[in-house]
Protein backbone atom coordinates (compact mmCIF):
# COMPACT_ATOMS: atom_id res chain seq x y z
CA UNK A 1 0.00 0.00 0.00
CA UNK A 2 1.33 3.24 -0.98
CA UNK A 3 -0.29 5.28 1.76
CA UNK A 4 2.11 3.28 3.94
CA UNK A 5 5.70 4.25 2.62
CA UNK A 6 3.88 7.84 2.01
CA UNK A 7 3.09 8.62 5.88
CA UNK A 8 6.15 6.28 7.09
CA UNK A 9 8.29 9.45 5.34
CA UNK A 10 5.89 12.18 5.91
CA UNK A 11 6.23 11.51 9.85
CA UNK A 12 10.01 11.07 9.31
CA UNK A 13 10.45 14.31 7.47
CA UNK A 14 8.56 15.92 9.73
CA UNK A 15 11.75 16.16 12.03
CA UNK A 16 15.06 16.81 11.08
CA UNK A 17 16.08 12.84 11.34
CA UNK A 18 18.03 11.85 7.98
CA UNK A 19 17.07 8.26 6.91
CA UNK A 20 20.25 7.37 8.28
CA UNK A 21 19.53 9.00 11.68
CA UNK A 22 16.43 7.79 12.52
CA UNK A 23 17.29 3.98 11.08
CA UNK A 24 19.54 4.65 13.74
CA UNK A 25 17.21 5.29 16.71
CA UNK A 26 14.76 2.77 15.54
CA UNK A 27 17.64 0.19 14.98
CA UNK A 28 17.42 -0.60 11.08
CA UNK A 29 19.62 0.57 8.24
CA UNK A 30 18.81 3.52 6.07
CA UNK A 31 18.72 1.40 2.97
CA UNK A 32 15.53 -0.42 4.57
CA UNK A 33 13.98 3.37 5.97
CA UNK A 34 14.33 4.30 2.06
CA UNK A 35 12.80 0.94 0.87
CA UNK A 36 10.13 1.54 2.96
CA UNK A 37 9.48 5.10 2.67
CA UNK A 38 9.48 4.81 -1.60
CA UNK A 39 7.27 1.99 -0.90
CA UNK A 40 9.77 -0.37 -2.67
CA UNK A 41 9.27 -2.78 0.19
CA UNK A 42 6.60 -3.66 2.78
CA UNK A 43 7.95 -2.56 6.50
CA UNK A 44 7.57 -5.16 8.84
CA UNK A 45 5.16 -4.67 11.99
CA UNK A 46 8.11 -4.04 14.59
CA UNK A 47 9.30 -1.02 12.27
CA UNK A 48 5.60 -0.06 11.75
CA UNK A 49 5.44 -0.31 15.83
CA UNK A 50 8.61 1.54 15.72
CA UNK A 51 7.71 4.94 13.86
CA UNK A 52 4.01 4.87 15.44
CA UNK A 53 5.86 4.97 19.31
CA UNK A 54 8.10 7.35 18.32
CA UNK A 55 5.53 9.42 16.92
CA UNK A 56 3.09 8.92 19.44
CA UNK A 57 0.59 8.00 16.15
CA UNK A 58 -1.56 4.78 16.21
CA UNK A 59 -1.48 1.80 13.21
CA UNK A 60 -4.82 2.79 11.52
CA UNK A 61 -3.20 6.43 10.77
CA UNK A 62 -0.28 4.44 9.50
CA UNK A 63 -2.01 2.22 7.22
CA UNK A 64 -4.12 5.11 6.60
CA UNK A 65 -7.12 3.74 7.47
CA UNK A 66 -7.95 7.02 9.17
CA UNK A 67 -6.07 10.41 8.89
CA UNK A 68 -6.42 11.35 12.61
CA UNK A 69 -2.98 10.51 14.35
CA UNK A 70 -4.63 9.16 17.18
CA UNK A 71 -6.62 6.63 15.65
CA UNK A 72 -10.08 5.98 14.45
CA UNK A 73 -11.19 4.79 17.82
CA UNK A 74 -9.09 7.08 20.02
CA UNK A 75 -11.50 9.27 22.32
CA UNK A 76 -9.90 11.23 24.92
CA UNK A 77 -12.15 12.48 27.32
CA UNK A 78 -9.86 13.73 30.17
CA UNK A 79 -11.61 13.85 33.73
CA UNK A 80 -10.20 16.36 36.49
CA UNK A 81 -9.37 14.01 39.88
CA UNK A 82 -9.67 16.97 41.98
CA UNK A 83 -12.17 19.85 40.99
CA UNK A 84 -11.93 21.91 44.20
CA UNK A 85 -8.56 22.18 42.94
CA UNK A 86 -9.33 23.57 38.90
CA UNK A 87 -11.93 25.73 40.15
CA UNK A 88 -9.28 27.52 42.18
CA UNK A 89 -7.13 27.84 39.02
CA UNK A 90 -9.63 28.60 36.50
CA UNK A 91 -10.86 31.36 39.54
CA UNK A 92 -7.16 32.83 39.23
CA UNK A 93 -7.29 32.90 35.15
CA UNK A 94 -10.48 35.36 34.99
CA UNK A 95 -11.16 39.37 35.67
CA UNK A 96 -13.61 38.87 38.30
CA UNK A 97 -14.30 42.18 37.08
CA UNK A 98 -15.70 41.15 33.76
CA UNK A 99 -19.67 40.57 33.02
CA UNK A 100 -18.82 36.91 31.35
CA UNK A 101 -16.22 35.64 33.83
CA UNK A 102 -19.02 33.82 36.12
CA UNK A 103 -20.06 32.03 32.66
CA UNK A 104 -16.69 31.30 31.01
CA UNK A 105 -15.52 29.63 34.04
CA UNK A 106 -18.64 27.68 34.94
CA UNK A 107 -18.13 26.55 31.05
CA UNK A 108 -14.80 26.11 31.34
CA UNK A 109 -15.03 23.71 34.47
CA UNK A 110 -17.90 21.59 33.17
CA UNK A 111 -15.88 21.01 29.86
CA UNK A 112 -12.25 19.78 32.16
CA UNK A 113 -14.36 17.60 34.24
CA UNK A 114 -16.77 16.05 31.82
CA UNK A 115 -19.86 17.60 32.72
CA UNK A 116 -20.51 19.58 30.11
CA UNK A 117 -21.37 16.25 28.04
Amino acid sequence: MKIIGDRLKALRKSTPFSQTKFGALIGINMSSINRYENNQAQAPYRVLVAYADYFDVSLDYIYGRTDKPQGRNYDFNPKVENSEEMKYFIDMCFDPNSPMSGKLKDTLLKMMTGGGE
